[in-house]
């Protein structure tokens, strides 16, 4: 039951194209999600708070350690995937493996792609693609200070 909001990438085309056809905006975000904290959860409200559904795309193990090394991540992909899915807000979660999310964009097409407003426009992977199927894309800003890495180092700092 956990689980039930985990998609595999051909059943997330398949739902997304349900969702479209019952006229539904479809909201997609991505990130690694490793400690889930207060400034995850506001991004991710407000996400949702753009559309009607929201997917969220999550870096797989292998992707995490690709950007941030090999200590990362602490929540392996299985339950940062579960936790977010458990989020009322979150409509389908998944897990992607390449560094970026452009495969999984280009698959699903959202009407709507969010980043942190710490990325311009043109700096957002798949914006490009959103932008010319017709979608937009917005940024929203986090809550200073809420991070996993600072939570690491701070956990890191106390322990040595």
């Amino acid at each position: 039951m956990l689980s039930k909001k985990i998609f595999d990438l051909q059943a997330a085309i398949q739902q997304r194209k349900e969702w479209q056809d019952n006229g539904d905006k479809i909201v997609f975000t991505n990130g690694v999600f490793d400690l889930i904290h207060i400034g995850h959860l506001s991004y991710l409200a407000g996400a949702a708070n753009l559309g009607d559904k929201l997917i969220v795309g999550v870096n797989s193990d292998d992707s995490v350690r690709r950007i941030k090394g090999p200590g990362r991540p602490v929540n392996d992909q299985h339950n940062r995937a579960v936790l977010l899915s458990c989020l009322y807000f979150t409509d389908m979660v998944v897990i992607f493996d390449d560094s970026t999310p452009i495969n999984l964009i280009k698959s699903i097409l959202p009407d709507i792609l969010v980043k942190g407003a710490d990325y311009s426009i043109e700096q957002i992977v798949g914006a490009n693609e959103v932008i010319a199927n017709g979608g937009e894309v917005k940024t929203l800003n986090f809550i200073e200070g809420y991070s996993s890495s600072l939570i690491i180092e701070k956990i890191n700092r106390q322990n040595s």
